[in-house]
């Protein structure tokens, strides 16, 4: 009954057009048209579903249909053909402008969420609204991979869609942000950031996978998102190719950057003898990176830098000289492996510091 009261609404007039048109075997004028669609419209926007109204509408023309001669049936389903699909345009035209403001103030929201430019109180009313209480502690987590991802993107729906079919109604936001996957979750649920790195991982062809610190407040999504592309710029510098990085793992390196010309005056102090080598620093520089990295042990580090153990070896004393410091003498072996992390971080030698 309340079906029929809700779609009597949108068919005032309705009888009448079909009628005249039926009787004179004409077409639906334009004003006829745009009166119909104009009704989809409002009943669009007034949440009424299409499937109902199309069963109001071709109901009505049933019962016209007993009233009119027998040689009007023709010309009565043409004009309901014309009618219904008006009436459906402007349901299906309104449908898609909502869907599109929606999208539009999810991405404004999500825009003012991880750069934190939005008054922080009216964001966190906001923020209810897509699920998140940002009252709480939240912690963020960033993919990337070989592509920039988008929302809507198979890879994203992929991942939303295991998140979704995991956790339910968990207040988690997935998301996209210039290119990469985006994850915000609570901070006492660790167990929604694992998952989403893996399914990212996976779902990106073996990307990389960054996870902020948790911090509370409505800023504490921005610094935690923050952390993570930070962690992702380090990988990126310092050729990390862990799958899944933690920005509380990494905290070392933005200590030794924080001072940048401290750090760039050990760089040059320490390693600038080892440009008077044969083909330059670079190539000592990369094995001193490998051998501190293998836990200074000379045969990982041949293998991975597809060298013979003797060559490396002959490396490693050839630094020796040069520098004055000994990579095998754990006293000094501290100052130039914090030197080899300045010079990766600062991208040197290629860059001038």
């Amino acid at each position: 009954m309340v079906e029929r009261v809700v779609s009597e609404e949108y068919l005032e007039g309705y009888a009448e057009i079909l009628a005249v048109a039926s009787a004179t075997g004409r077409r639906l004028s334009r004003d006829e048209l745009e009166t119909l669609r104009a009704r989809g419209e409002r009943a669009a926007e007034a949440g009424v579903g299409l499937r109902a109204l199309i069963r109001a509408h071709l109901s009505a023309a049933g019962e016209l249909r007993t009233e009119l001669p027998r040689a009007s049936g023709d010309h009565l389903l043409a004009a309901v053909e014309q009618a219904v699909d008006a009436f459906a345009d402007g349901h299906e035209r309104a449908g898609l402008l909502a869907v599109r403001q929606e999208e539009a103030s999810r991405r404004e929201f999500i825009d003012d969420l991880l750069y934190g430019r939005s008054d922080l109180g009216r964001l966190a009313e906001r923020a209810e609204r897509f699920g998140l209480l940002l009252a709480h502690a939240h912690a963020v987590a960033v993919a990337q991979g070989g592509e920039p991802y988008e929302d809507g993107a198979s890879v994203t729906r992929t991942v939303e869609t295991a998140l979704a079919a995991r956790f339910g109604r968990r207040r988690i936001l997935i998301t996209t942000k210039e290119g990469r996957l985006v994850c915000v979750a609570p901070a006492d649920q660790q167990e929604v950031l694992s998952f989403f790195s893996k399914q990212a991982y996976a779902a990106t062809d073996g990307g990389q996978v960054a996870i902020g610190r948790a911090h509370s407040g409505p800023g504490g999504v921005v610094h935690s998102y923050e952390e993570a592309l930070n962690a992702l710029d380090l990988a990126a510098r310092l050729d990390l190719n862990d799958p899944v990085l933690r920005a509380a793992d990494l905290l070392v390196y933005p200590v030794l950057t924080r001072d940048r010309q401290a750090m760039a005056d050990l760089v040059v102090s320490v390693l600038g003898p080892l440009q008077e080598a044969r083909g330059g620093a670079g190539p000592l520089i990369d094995t001193l990176s490998a051998y501190f990295d293998t836990g200074c042990v000379a045969a990982e580090t041949a293998r991975r830098l597809s060298l013979s153990v003797r060559a490396v070896t002959y490396r490693l004393d050839r630094v020796h000289r040069l520098t004055g410091t000994d990579p095998g003498d754990p006293a000094q072996r501290y100052t130039l492996q914090t030197a080899v992390i300045g010079a990766r971080l600062l991208g040197w030698p290629g860059q001038e510091l």
